[in-house]
C-alpha cells in the first residue's frame, strides 16, 4: 500500500496519525533496520503495524508476545456481565504477519542488553535491534498483599484486570455464588489501568445480579478518596438502575487478603468477608521494564520523552502504554496506548532515517463505560505537547463527558471497539 492510499484508509481509531504524524517520515532511508516490539497489546501491536506502514514496509519488525491472540480489556466487563463471550473480544495476530509482514515470536523477553542492543528470549536465543519498543502493560505489586503469596490464593481471589482466563473465571465465580451473596470489589490507589474500569465492573456485576440474583449485593471498597472518573454519571446509574444493590465505600485501602475465607483486611477499617472477592492490586510497569532499569519513577513507572517515547534511562529503547509515568490528565487506557503506538512508530521511523521527529504530537482519547448492558457513558480528551514543560497537556475545552447514559452511546461504544481493534490489528 502506498503512503497516500494508506492515509485515505485511516480508520476512526487513528486520530493521531490523521493529525499529521506522517509528515516527518519519508520512506526508504531506514530500509533494513531492525525494530523489536515487546508486548502485543494496544500500544505494542499498534506500534509494530505502524512502523511497517510509516516506513513503506522498509523496516523489519519483530513482535515478541507470549499469547496466541490479543484479548481486549475494553469491553471485557461485558464478558463478566454475560452479554459477551471471551471470543467476542479476542483477535488473532494473523493480520500483522499476513498483511503487514510483522514477524510474531511467541515468547517472552528474559533480559535486555542496552549496550549491545540485544534481547534475550526466555525460550532461548537472542535477537538484535536498532530500536526497541517496550509495551509490557502492567504487573501487580503483590508484595503489598502478603496473603496473596500463599499457594492457590491468586487462583481463588481474582483480579481479572488483564483480560483473558481470569475474566472467564470471575464470571464463573459469580454464577456459582448463591443468590443473596455479596460481591466485593477492591480498587487500589490511583494511578492504575483504566480509571473508570472498576466502576463499570460494579455496574456490570449488578446488572447480572438484577437479572439472575436479585437478592445479591455489590460492595465497592475504594482506596481513593472518591470515584476517579465519571463520578456523577456512575452515581446516577447506581441510583437509577441499582438502588440498594451497589454500596460505595471510599477510603478503604486493602492491605491484605485471606483468600481461604474471601476476607479483605483494611488499613483503618474492619475486615469484610465476601461471597466473591475481586481484588485489584496496586500496579506498576510490566516486569521486563522494571528489571531493565527503565522504571525510574518510584521504581514503578517508566519516564519517557513524549515526543518519541524514548526512555529517559536508556537510549534506543522506547516505552509505551500503561507502563509509563503519565502526563497530567493522561489516563492509562487502551485508546491512549494506541495513540502512543502511532506517535512512537512515527518517531522511530524518523530517527532511523536520520530525521527529527515531529515537534507537536497530539493524542486523543475516548473511554466508554457501560452502566447497563445497553446504556453507556463516555469521557474524552485531547492532549498536545508543551515544548516549554516538555510534557503533554490537555487541550483546554477539548473532550468532555456524556450528558447522560444512552443506548445511542452504546452503539458508539461497540463501533469504537470494532474500529480500534481493526486499527490495531487489521
Amino acid at each position: 500500500m502506498q503512503r497516500r492510499q494508506f492515509v485515505q484508509t485511516l480508520g476512526a481509531g487513528s486520530a493521531v496519525a490523521g493529525l499529521g504524524l506522517l509528515g516527518g517520515c519519508a520512506a526508504g532511508g531506514a530500509s533494513g533496520a531492525k525494530v523489536i516490539v515487546v508486548g502485543g497489546g494496544y500500544g505494542g501491536a499498534t506500534a509494530a503495524k505502524y512502523v511497517r506502514l510509516f516506513s513503506d514496509y522498509g523496516i523489519n519488525v519483530t513482535l515478541i508476545e507470549p499469547n496466541p491472540a490479543f484479548v481486549s480489556c475494553p469491553i471485557s466487563n461485558l464478558v463478566i456481565q454475560g452479554s459477551k463471550t471471551i471470543a467476542d473480544i479476542t483477535t488473532p495476530y494473523d493480520n500483522l504477519e499476513k498483511r503487514h509482514g510483522v514477524k510474531v515470536v511467541r515468547d517472552m523477553v528474559a533480559s535486555i542488553d542496552a549496550e549491545k542492543r540485544m534481547v534475550k528470549l526466555a525460550g532461548g536465543g537472542e535477537l538484535p535491534y536498532d530500536r526497541l519498543i517496550l509495551s509490557p502493560g502492567i504487573d501487580f505489586m503483590w508484595d503489598t498483599l502478603p496473603g496473596m503469596a500463599k499457594p492457590g490464593a491468586q487462583d481463588k481471589v481474582l483480579h481479572a484486570w488483564k483480560a483473558g482466563a481470569q475474566t472467564v473465571a470471575l464470571r464463573k465465580q459469580l454464577e456459582a455464588m448463591p443468590d443473596g451473596g455479596v460481591y466485593a470489589l477492591s480498587i487500589p490507589l490511583a494511578p492504575y489501568r483504566c480509571p473508570p474500569g472498576p466502576y463499570e465492573r460494579a455496574c456490570m456485576v449488578a446488572n447480572y445480579f438484577k437479572k439472575a440474583k436479585p437478592k445479591s449485593k455489590v460492595v465497592i471498597f475504594d482506596a481513593n478518596d472518591d470515584i476517579q472518573s465519571k463520578k456523577g454519571l456512575f452515581m446516577k446509574a447506581w441510583k437509577d438502575h441499582y438502588d440498594g444493590m451497589i454500596e460505595y465505600r471510599p477510603k478503604h485501602k486493602v492491605v491484605d487478603v485471606d483468600a481461604a475465607t474471601n476476607t479483605l483486611k483494611f488499613e483503618f477499617n474492619d475486615d469484610f468477608k465476601a461471597g466473591v472477592a475481586n481484588v485489584v492490586p496496586s500496579m506498576r510497569a510490566g516486569a521486563i521494564a522494571v528489571t531493565a532499569g527503565l522504571a525510574t519513577a518510584n521504581n514503578r513507572w517508566c519516564e519517557v520523552d513524549f515526543l518519541t517515547f524514548e526512555s529517559k534511562a536508556r537510549k534506543n529503547i522506547h516505552v509505551l502504554g500503561d507502563s509509563i509515568q503519565i502526563a497530567p490528565g493522561m489516563p492509562k487506557s487502551g485508546h491512549m496506548a494506541n495513540q502512543h503506538g502511532k506517535t512512537c512508530a512515527a518517531a522511530v521511523v524518523a530517527l532511523l532515517e536520520g530525521k527529527e521527529p515531529l515537534s507537536l504530537p497530539i493524542y486523543a482519547n475516548t473511554c466508554y463505560s457501560f452502566v447497563t448492558d445497553e446504556d453507556v457513558v463516555h469521557v474524552a480528551s485531547v492532549h498536545r505537547y508543551d515544548a516549554e514543560k516538555k510534557t503533554m497537556l490537555t487541550v483546554p475545552g477539548s473532550g468532555g463527558v456524556s450528558v447522560a447514559a444512552s443506548e445511542l452511546e452504546g452503539r458508539y461504544a461497540h463501533a469504537w471497539a470494532r474500529n480500534i481493534w481493526a486499527d490495531t490489528l487489521a
